[in-house]
């Protein structure tokens, strides 16, 4: 009995004694009409009128349900109701394209279609079936007229059948009630599913929120990731030293106590990227990935990194995308002091040319193999994702002995035309 009166089938029937509801404004109007060209006639009591209603009912409820906010309600009926299968999922919001408002419209008159009629069989029958089944045990249900056999059928053998075709009488019902709400629930996937068009906005969504976690990744791995490598140097340095050179002890607490507290300002803009709901995109595309200091603020970088740097500038710097060459140069020194050793040297070049700003930074490779950290290399691709993202090209390797980082970054439309 699980199939017909179990508790998914039971969740069905209501769903469709909800769609005949949903039926009544519908069939009202189509009786209205009917009865316009049936004067003086009584339509609720001729059935080719009602099925007439009915057929002038459904045109009616399609034309509804071709608003984009009948599909969301239909949906969350439907998930609530219809028992549908975990892998087979509805689409989520308003029909935003026609095709998919003609779907949620076949399915809203499909849905009111079977709940008219399975209301008007419940709504019918079970009244009626009720009372064949409780026939032979009350004088009253025989003698109403709406139990009223025919002569020729009436005998001995009528009373002791009645309880066993009304019982038929609410199984049939029952099964009608169950095969239209596995219909309904079979088509729920094809008509409320997502479109292509849905597909490619949920995609679109992901991916959204997949570039704004990459952001904010590569922004935390570059400020907090460089602060705590010159951190560690500097306070490993620090305690070497701790009671032959008070001096260099001192210095080193002060560049430490420099670097915490612009790391913790530059996290501060970088959490506060989480408070966006969304950050307006520039024509140029320079929008997507230029929070955070600029190239003006570059030699505080070089004084308090923790290695020698050699810097060079060639060129207008005044025009280049300026967040991300900081993070560019911000990520080599941290590269620098984690394989480079504390102390080596590294040459600094940023040239601006004609379309383009070129950086390249030169450190020596360490004496011994660096450990593979585990899920290690995130920075230099971070520092790729930034140069693409802005058109640009960036690669680091062994260079003559060292370890090479180049990037190349297109400048800002109307650079060259700059005072």
């Amino acid at each position: 009995m699980t199939p017909l009166l179990g508790r998914r089938a039971r969740l069905r029937w209501l769903h469709l004694i909800i769609g005949g509801a949903l039926l009544m404004p519908y069939f009202l109007v189509g009786t209205v009409i009917v009865g316009s060209f049936r004067a003086g006639a009584n339509v609720f009591s001729s059935p080719v009128d009602q099925l007439t209603a009915f057929a002038f009912a459904l045109p009616m409820a399609a034309v509804t349900a071709l608003f984009p906010l009948a599909r969301p309600l239909s949906v969350a009926a439907a998930r609530a109701l219809c028992g549908l299968p975990p892998d087979r999922p509805l689409a989520d919001g308003p029909a935003r394209t026609g095709q998919a408002r003609v779907r949620a419209a076949l399915w809203y008159t499909l849905h009111v279609a079977l709940g008219g009629i399975v209301s008007g069989m419940t709504l019918a029958l079970t009244p009626f079936a009720v009372g064949v089944t409780v026939l032979p045990f009350f004088a009253v249900v025989r003698e109403s007229p709406v139990f009223d056999v025919p002569e020729a059928l009436d005998g001995p053998w009528l009373p002791a059948l009645a309880p066993f075709a009304g019982t038929a009488m609410l199984a049939a019902m029952a099964g009608c009630a169950a095969a239209a709400g596995a219909l309904l629930a079979n088509r729920a996937p094809v008509l409320l599913g997502p479109t292509p068009y849905d597909r490619l906005a949920a995609a679109e969504r992901r991916a959204a929120g997949l570039a704004v976690r990459n952001r904010l990744a590569r922004e935390l791995h570059d400020s907090v990731g460089h602060a705590l490598s010159a951190v560690t140097l500097q306070a490993g340095a620090a305690r070497r030293v701790l009671d032959s050179d008070p001096e260099f002890v001192r210095e080193a607490l002060t560049a430490i106590e420099e670097t915490t507290r612009r790391t913790v300002d530059e996290l501060d803009s970088v959490l506060g990227l989480l408070r966006r709901d969304a950050e307006p995109a520039e024509a140029t595309g320079y929008a997507a990935d230029t929070t955070g200091p600029g190239l003006d603020a570059l030699d505080g970088l070089l004084a308090r990194c923790g290695v020698p740097v050699s810097y060079t500038a060639d060129g207008d710097q005044g025009a280049v995308p300026d967040a991300v060459a900081y993070r560019i140069v911000q990520e080599g020194l941290s590269n620098a002091l984690r394989h480079g050793g504390h102390g080596a040297p590294v040459r600094l070049r940023i040239t601006v040319r004609a379309e383009e700003l070129e950086i390249v930074m030169d450190s020596p490779l360490p004496a011994r193999p660096s450990p593979v950290r585990p899920g290690g290399g995130r920075g230099l691709r971070g520092v790729s994702e930034r140069a693409v993202l802005l058109g640009g090209r960036a690669g680091a390797g062994p260079h003559d002995g060292g370890w090479r980082l180049t990037a190349g970054l297109p400048l800002r439309p109307g650079a060259r035309e700059r005072p």
